[in-house]
This record gives C-alpha cells, structure tokens and sequence, in this order.
C-alpha cells in the first residue's frame, strides 16, 4: 500500500524546478542525523530557503508528523516570534497561558522536523525559542536558515556555497558548460522567459562571464534571467558594472527584500554595527582574497584600530558578508562581487587613502618576497604570489592612475619579476611594464629597473626587437650613471639576447661579465641565474663539458642553499648538453628531475622544455609514439604561457623541428596529429604526469574496483583517515602543505564524493576490498 504523503504546514511549494545542490543536500541531511539542531548558513540569496524547502521535501517521510514551516522574514518585533510560531504549527488554545507552554503542549509526543527560516535579524529570539523547543520536545529536530549561527549549544551549521561556476571566462563551449549548477540555473529561469533561449557556443563566453561575475548566487542569477527577455547574454555582461540598477524585478511574489538585489544587500547592511559597515565598506579595495594581515594593515587606523579589526571580521564573516578559505594557512577570505561593489560605493573620500595604503602594502609584500627568492622558500613564494596576484594587479593598476608616484609602480613592477617570469604572466607583467616606462622620467634608476625586466619579459615572449631597444636605453643609463648593479643586469639580459639570436660566443662574454658584476654585490639569486643560462650558451657553442662543469656547479651551491628554481633549470640544460653528447638516458634522467621540482613549482617555461628534452630523446631510441604525445604536451603547456619554443633561439628551435619532423615522418601526419593532440585545457600538472607516465602507471583501463588514485594520493588519502589534518600530513611526508591541498582536492574529484568523511570510508572500504573505483 502506497504511503500518505506527508502533513506539511506553513510551506507554499516553489513552483520552480530545483537546480543542482546535490552535495549540500546530502550534507545537510547528515548533519541533521548528527544534531537536533542544523543551522543553513549563508548570504543573501545564495538559495538557504529553497535548499530547505527541498530538504525539508525530501526528509519529510523520516518524520511521523512530517515537517512544520516557520517564516521569521516579515517579523519585526523580537516578541512576536512565538505567536508567529504558534499560527505555523497550528497551535488554537485560547487560554492565557504563555504561548510557547502551548507550543510546548502541543509538540509533546510529536516526531517532526520544524524549519525555522530567515533568523538573522532576530537571533536572540530565534535562538530562545529554539532552545525551548528542544528542550521541552525531545523528539522535535530543527532545521534553521541564518546568515549567522543562532549559537545554540549543539547546533551544527553548514555553510551554503554559492552555485558552481565556469573556471574559464573565455574560450568555453555550451557541452562544457552543461556540468555548472549556475549556468543550468540561468538556461532554466530564462527559458521561462524566453521559451527557444539556449546556451551555444556562440554564447558560451558570455554566459560563463554572467555566472562568473554574478557570483553563482541564485537570486542575482534569477533576476540577471529575466533581463534576458530583451538582452543578450553579451549585453547584460557589459552592462553589470550596474548591476544594482540592473537587477531588479524578478518575482513579483518574493518577498520585498528580495526583489532588488540592492534591497537584499540593504537588508544585510541593517544588521551591521557602525564598525562592521565600515570595514565591510574598506573591504572592498580587495579585488579578489586577503588575508588577516593584509585587513588589519589596510583596513586599520585612528577610525578603525588594527587591534579592532579580527573582532570586525569575524562579525562579518558570522554574517556571511565574508567567506573563508580555510584550505590553506594563513586562513584567507573575501567577499562576493556584489557584497563588495556594495561597499565600495559607500568608500567616499576615504578611497584614495584607501588605494594608496593598498598599494604599499603589497609594494612592501613583493619587495619582501623579492628578497627571499634566493633558498628554500621558492615554491612557497611562487604559490603565495599566485594566490595574491589580483592585489598585485589592483595595487600596479591604481599606481599608474596616480601620477604622484611613478617611482612606486616602478618598484612593484620590479619587485614582481619572479611572478612574470617564474610564475608565467609574461602577459600581465610586460602590458604594466610598457606602461610604466611610459611615465618615468629618463636616466633614473628606477627607469633603468624597469628596463632591464621589460627586456627579460619581451625575450622570452620572442620579441628580441623589443628587448634590443629597452637594453640599449639601459646600458645608456648604466654609464651616464656609473651604476655597476644596473651595468650587471644589462650585461645578463644582453647575454640572453645574444644567446636567443644564436650568437653564442658573444653570449658567453657577457654572462661572464654579469656573472662578475653580479657576484661583486653579492646576488647570488642572479649570480645562479647567469650561470646556467651561460651552461645553455656553452652547450649550443659546441663546448659541452664546459656546460656540464657549469650546471653541476650551480647544482651544488642550489643545493648547499635549498634553492630549487635555478637548480631545475641546470638540470634541464645538463640534459641538453648529455643529449648533445648522445648520453640519452643521462639526458631523460636529468629532464625528468628537472620535471619532479615543477610539480610544486609549475614553472610552465622548465615545463616545456623539460618534456620537449624528453620528446627528442624517446624519438631518438626509438620511442616515436611516446614523442608526439610529449611533443603535444609540450605545445599545449607553451600555448598556456603564450610563447614558444622559436622564441628561445635558432638552434633550440632547430633541434624541436628536427624531431618533431622525424615523429611526423614516422608516424604520418593523421597518425603524428592524434597521438599529439591533448586535451584543450591541459593543466600543467597533466602535462608533467604524462611526461613523468604517471598515467601509464594508472592505466587507461582501470579494472573495476581498483583506486582511480596515484601511489601518492592514496598515501594522502590513508594519512586523512588517520585523523591527520593538511598541515600535519605535509609535515609527515616532507611536502608543503599547498602540495598536499592539492592532493586532497584532487582525491575529492577522483572519487566523487565532497567530505574528508567519505574519504575515510573509501580507505577503510579498500581496505577490506569493498571500495568502488570512485563516486
């Protein structure tokens, strides 16, 4: 016989379909198991309410007496909670006695779930009522939407992200974009709308811009939809720099506040101290995540005391104005685009101020980091560039608005020479570089800095034209100077220049002048840095122990200092040399060595040439198969970058097209174009497993039942269900902790699942022989 459906009160069914969430569902509905108490966290219109409507739907049939809705949105006075509450329940008894005794009497005995939604501008009464429910009524579960927790003891919270997101704002297609909730989400509101409305190639850009810039949140998505009745997707992405105009209307039937997305972030503003609104309004000089030093530095002075501003934040974050980024230390946070732009509307006279101390801030960062490259510490600077690379964009960008100081652009820019080059925004770095020089008077030092990076960055773009003017205007300025340390870097750069026109012996001259120069001030970052580009000149002089005795030189003193970067390079060029010498295996164990340090450095340029190295030596034993895949890695990882192998000078280039044309030649053109063709979003850590044949390892035909999860991996993976957190795990296996992130995050995609706890049941699973291969 076919069960009732439950008795539901206080709910009006969403007449729309529910898009995605399948995780949170799962997630919450476990908490709920867990506690008597869950709390759905989250800002405005990130979809708290519907996810519980549709939890509620879905758990309904555990409860004997299904589920009750209580809607605290159009409440005002703290006082009439209860009697809100009592009308929700249906609780009729007209005596005088209290109202919660008789909502107490009347959920006695019952077996339900209440959903108490919308608390956030009624905490204190929300929680005291939900404290006497569970307390009086031990078989009463409830499920609460908050932008902060209600701070009862026991609750559990969860939460809510916003709706998954494209990771690419260009060269997208509608069959990839299927797999993202918030563009789902926008196909389907807006074919209510628009009824023959579909995501196409044509587009897809567009649309990945508008879920992208709209945060994944559903409200902003729903109302960005019906603006699509007399827009396009390209239009209204040009159009969101009003967006708080723009988005309005929607469902007639929402409540106010939700109706405009400015009234939504009104809303949020209200439940705000004067203190919170102001560091939430300062917040907003961060274009993307921060960290608490950076808050405290910025945010903080006489009107906001640095010693103030944890407090504050963590207000913020309580209130979901904030998220955190709890993967990695220190902590990092940031705000929604639109939470943002709210704020940064209310800055006022402070924004220069504001600017200003930003761009310090992280000018004092770079220099800082500059002057740390030389050691161990590399790959933990590469990575911790990368993650504030949007700063340091926002910080260049305002200083070359502000024409009262050229020379602190300057200073960044030059700073920031490891991030274009070792961190691969060749793009970024050279558009600011040019701009800077622009504005800088002649014959200064600072001039003379930014001119020797300029050309660093344009050769290895291929521009030798460009790099050959700025070098000449800066061994101009070294003289007029007498500046030795200016003087150094002109000679290093001219020697690269040298060496990428193939005039190798003139090269060897001027490394040998820089390398003196530079040792004479004691730099021994660019001391190591000459020294192996000069082994790459001598291997392609024809002097081949020479390069040898060099790169084993710069090896020893890279490893007397725990330095990585240089001593990568040095083996890729000493692998060159024993290629050159025919020495093949010397010269794919030298590549591959060169390969295991990128996996945490991800230097996309070492990246390439290594698996190209690789590639000439698989084609030269015979290996031609393997070298048009590595070939294709290759290509994919220089298409990354923006450059290519030509731009590094005539006789590497030589060397690639013989191989690549003897693979051609082996295999057949139709033959040679499939085995190279690789995925059009290779990731450089793809590109350096298929070098390292990580995937051969794996097998492309993985019995069933056998872990999708590399060797290491599956060591992560038994070290999370020991208990272990990131940090600790990294401190075991001798690894930095963003490695391990890295790790976990990719175990969580492989298997399927979006918990450390699933994680430990799939170990524990394969342990006993059980464990599915993922999902």
């Amino acid at each position: 016989m076919e069960s009732p459906l439950p008795r539901t009160k206080g709910l009006t069914p969403s007449l729309t379909s529910f898009v995605g969430r399948r995780r949170e569902i799962d997630e919450a509905r476990s908490r709920l198991q867990q506690s008597r108490l869950v709390s759905l966290l989250g800002p405005g219109g990130v979809g708290k309410t519907r996810l519980a409507e549709e939890i509620a739907l879905r758990t309904a049939r555990a409860f004997r007496d299904a589920f009750c809705w209580i809607d605290l949105a159009v409440v005002r006075d703290p006082e009439a909670l209860p009697s809100v509450a009592a009308a929700a329940l249906g609780v009729t008894d007209q005596s005088t006695r209290a109202v919660t005794d008789k909502i107490l009497d009347h959920l006695r005995g019952r077996h339900m779930l209440i959903v108490v939604d919308n608390c956030e501008h009624l905490l204190d009464a929300a929680a005291a009522f939900v404290t006497t429910v569970l307390t009086g009524a031990p078989e009463v579960r409830v499920l609460a939407t908050s932008r902060e927790p209600l701070g009862v003891p026991g609750e559990f919270t969860y939460v809510l992200p916003p709706l998954t997101t494209p990771t690419e704002s260009t060269g997208n297609r509608a069959a990839d974009l299927a797999v993202f909730e918030s563009v789902t989400l926008l196909a389907e509101r807006t074919q209510s709308v628009v009824a023959d409305f579909r995501t196409t190639d044509a587009n897809a850009d567009a649309v990945a811009q508008l879920c992208i810039q709209l945060d994944g949140i559903p409200l902003a998505i729903e109302l960005a939809a019906t603006r699509l009745r007399t827009l396009s997707p390209a239009q209204l992405v040009e159009r969101l720099d009003r967006r708080f105009a723009l988005l309005t209307g929607g469902n007639r039937t929402a409540v106010p506040r939700q109706q405009t997305l400015r009234a939504l972030i009104d809303w949020s503003y209200e439940l705000c101290s004067a203190p919170e609104r102001m560091l939430w309004s300062r917040l907003s000089v961060f274009p993307g995540g921060f960290d608490l030093e950076g808050a405290e530095s910025i945010c903080g002075d006489d009107g906001l005391p640095q010693e103030q501003v944890m407090d504050l934040l963590d207000g913020l974050v309580s209130k979901s104005l904030v998220t955190v980024d709890r993967s990695a230390e220190p902590f990092r946070y940031s705000q929604l685009t639109t939470v943002r732009e709210y704020g940064h509307e209310l800055l006022g006279g402070q924004r220069i101020d504001l600017y200003r101390r930003h761009r310090d801030h992280y000018l004092e960062r770079a220099q800082r980091y500059a002057a740390d490259w030389f050691g161990p510490r590399q790959s933990e600077l590469l990575s911790q560039w990368r993650t504030d690379h949007p700063n340091f964009m926002a910080a260049l960008d305002w200083s070359l608005r502000d024409d009262t100081e050229p020379s602190a652009s300057a200073a960044l820019a030059v700073a920031l020479r490891y991030h274009w080059i070792a961190g691969g925004n060749l793009s970024h770095g050279r558009t600011r570089l040019e701009r800077i020089l622009q504005r800088l008077p002649r014959s200064t030092p600072e001039r003379g800095g930014v001119l020797w990076v300029t050309a660093w960055t344009a050769l290895i773009q291929g521009d030798r034209d460009g790099a050959a003017r700025h070098l000449a205007e800066c061994g101009s300025i070294a003289a007029e100077l007498e500046d030795n340390q200016l003087q150094a870097h002109h000679d290093h750069w001219a020697a690269l220049h040298a060496l990428f026109c193939g005039r190798t012996t003139e090269a060897i001259d001027l490394y040998e002048a820089a390398i003196a120069g530079h040792r004479a001030r004691g730099d021994r970052a660019a001391t190591l840095t000459a020294l192996f580009q000069l082994a790459m000149a001598q291997t392609y002089d024809g002097r081949l122990d020479d390069a040898l005795t060099t790169c084993a030189h710069v090896i020893d003193v890279a490893d007397e200092h725990g330095e990585q970067w240089n001593k990568a390079y040095a083996l890729w060029v000493s692998g060159l040399a024993y290629f050159h010498l025919g020495r093949i295996d010397d010269a794919v164990d030298a590549a591959e060595r060169a390969l295991r340090i990128q996996r945490e450095f991800k230097d996309k340029i070492c990246t390439a040439l290594s698996i190209e190295l690789l590639a000439w030596s698989a084609e030269a034993v015979g290996h031609t198969e393997r070298s048009a895949a590595l070939l294709g890695a290759a290509e994919a990882v220089w298409r990354r970058l923006g450059t290519s192998v030509a731009a590094f000078g005539p006789h590497i280039t030589n060397d690639s097209a013989h191989w690549k044309q003897r693979s051609q030649q082996t295999l057949g053109p139709k033959k040679y174009a499939r085995l190279s063709t690789q995925p059009a979003r290779l990731t450089i850590e793809q590109a350096v497993d298929t070098a390292l044949g990580t995937p051969a390892e794996q097998s492309a035909t993985t019995a069933p039942g056998a872990s999708p999860l590399t060797r290491r991996e599956v060591e992560v993976a038994e070290l999370v269900a020991r208990g272990l957190s990131n940090r600790e795990i990294a401190d075991q296996l001798v690894i930095s902790h963003r490695t391990v992130d890295g790790h976990v995050e990719h175990i969580l995609g492989k298997l399927g699942v979006g918990s450390r706890t699933q994680v430990v049941a799939w170990v524990h699973a394969r342990a006993a022989g059980t464990a599915p291969a993922s999902g």
